[in-house]
């Protein structure tokens, strides 16, 4: 980036790049300057070759508390059309590296989307997700609403929206809106170690793998096998491929260069 962050922290451990929201004052809430060194450091993560992975997490008492309302609460209509913040956001979906995201305290409203826009989502035991937008009488308006019910289901997602009500990390989890939990001391060690370990797969697939699971979103079940095939043969043009199925034949470990 051009100039040092001001609401986050970044740093590097090997193959592994961290993201750290840091407001801690205001519970780390999103406005838009945060999200532009957020979605900054992601692209800049994603163009670093020595980077496999990234993970997002927040600094303090909680991932982030929400968006800050005080950058919302006089805006009307045309003044938010015109502001055409939302399409920042579109550009978290054109990360081509897993992006694994780490919860504690509270997720919530812009906060919650940010985390439903990870790959993975670790989050510690006393995590608390929700959409709490219907109590000011708006709603999610950066794919919230879209998420959640792909993730929950239609009913699920409609009792947690119209109603703003927490989602505790143990259902959050058996609903798979989150992967994993883990106690609050020991879910960032988790989470980095988990981080690593994908680190070592081979690149060019996981990158193929999350644009097919990606597309299988949205597509029909024959457009998403379509997109797999051909995303399955490109990796046999790889030096990955090569090696991967060398080291198989010959009982030892592979040593991929994501080329």
């Amino acid at each position: 980036m051009s100039s040092k962050p001001r609401y986050i922290e970044t740093r590097t451990d090997g193959p592994v790049g961290f993201i750290e929201l840091n407001r801690p004052e205001v519970l780390n809430a999103l406005n838009r300057v945060m999200v532009a060194e957020i979605l900054a450091s992601m692209e800049e993560f994603d163009r670093n070759d020595t980077i496999k992975v990234i993970v997002l997490s927040g600094k303090g008492r909680c991932f982030a508390a929400g968006a800050d309302i005080d950058e919302m609460a006089e805006a009307d209509s045309v003044e938010m059309e015109l502001l055409n913040q939302f399409t920042d956001w579109d550009r978290l979906s054109w990360i081509k590296k897993p992006i694994i995201g780490a919860v504690h305290g509270f997720a919530l409203g812009g906060a919650f989307e940010l985390a439903l826009c990870c790959d993975l989502l670790f989050a510690a035991e006393d995590a608390e997700f929700g959409f709490p937008e219907v109590l000011l009488g708006i709603m999610p308006g950066a794919g919230g609403t879209v998420r959640l019910t792909k993730l929950a289901g239609k009913t699920k997602a409609m009792e947690w929206l119209f109603t703003g009500k927490r989602i505790l990390a143990k259902e959050a989890r058996d609903f798979g809106i989150v992967n994993q939990l883990f106690a609050k001391e020991a879910l960032m060690e988790e989470t980095a170690r988990y981080a690593h370990q994908l680190a070592k797969m081979p690149p060019l697939s996981v990158r193929y793998i999350k644009e097919s699971v990606l597309k299988a979103v949205d597509a029909s079940i024959y457009e998403g096998m379509q997109f797999e095939r051909k995303n399955f043969s490109l990796l046999f043009s790889s030096a990955d491929q090569k090696e991967g199925m060398r080291a198989f034949m010959e009982k030892r470990k592979a040593n991929f260069k994501g080329r």
